[in-house]
């Protein structure tokens, strides 16, 4: 759930579904109560959202056992809204001061083909730059251990992870001994696609879109998939024709 959003609307609906207190007629006792500020439909229309995000953050809210203030009408609906934007606050509150729980990835920790060769770039904000050289980074490596620079990217690394014999100029990298198997076939064609995948889906869109900077996120995570297929390549033994 989107907190910032749950509690304006919950906030939203307390400012639609405020009261006015209507004291006694002058001469009689009883007969006071609570009116609303505006219309029943527009109350209903308001607490038929607000039930959806209380039934998600106070799943007792219909039954809980709260007092009853007097004539009070959504008396109910009001009090779970107040409640729930406490707690949806105290819950930020403890993310920002605390972070979430969930796992944070550090750059410094990417292979270092990768952060190595774009740490001047991401600390300028120059991501999608940052990326565009990663993957120059690890193509340059690939080249450089199978000893080609006939090709690049994409068709280099294809071919590289082929589960075909090496031929003469053309080395494979294998990351495991070809035992025949059904994982030794998974993993080398695996890394093959992959290796065409992140070439064709992030360097080269890359190259071409110039004036569309990534944020920061995004960025982090196509250069999270250059890492990974970097440190294949740096694992990979490399296998020449005999």
């Amino acid at each position: 759930m989107k907190r910032e959003w749950a509690i304006k609307k919950l906030q939203s609906f307390l400012d639609t579904a405020s009261i006015t207190y209507s004291p006694d007629p002058p001469g009689m006792v009883g007969f006071s109560s609570y009116e609303l500020d505006r219309s029943e439909a527009e109350v209903q229309a308001a607490a038929q959202i607000i039930e959806q995000i209380l039934n998600r953050i106070l799943l007792d809210w219909r039954t809980a056992d709260w007092p009853e203030p007097y004539r009070q009408p959504y008396w109910r609906h009001r009090e779970a809204a107040h409640r729930a934007i406490a707690q949806l606050k105290a819950e930020q509150e403890l993310i920002d001061n605390l972070g979430s729980g969930a796992p944070q990835m550090d750059a410094a920790t990417l292979h270092p083909w990768v952060w190595g060769s774009v740490q001047g770039l991401w600390s300028s904000g120059h991501y999608r730059e940052a990326v565009g050289m990663a993957a120059k980074a690890v193509n340059a490596q690939a080249q450089a251990k199978l000893g080609r620079k006939d090709l690049s990217e994409a068709k280099l690394l294809a071919e590289a992870f082929s589960t075909k014999p090496p031929i003469s100029g053309h080395p494979r990298l294998r990351l495991d001994t070809d035992d025949g198997s059904d994982t030794f076939r998974s993993r080398h064609e695996g890394a093959g696609s992959f290796a065409r995948g992140v070439y064709s889906a992030i360097r080269n869109p890359i190259a071409h879109e110039l004036d569309h900077e990534l944020d920061e996120n995004e960025a982090l995570e196509q250069l999270a998939a250059f890492s990974i297929l970097a440190r294949w390549i740096d694992d990979a033994n490399v296998e020449t024709a005999p």
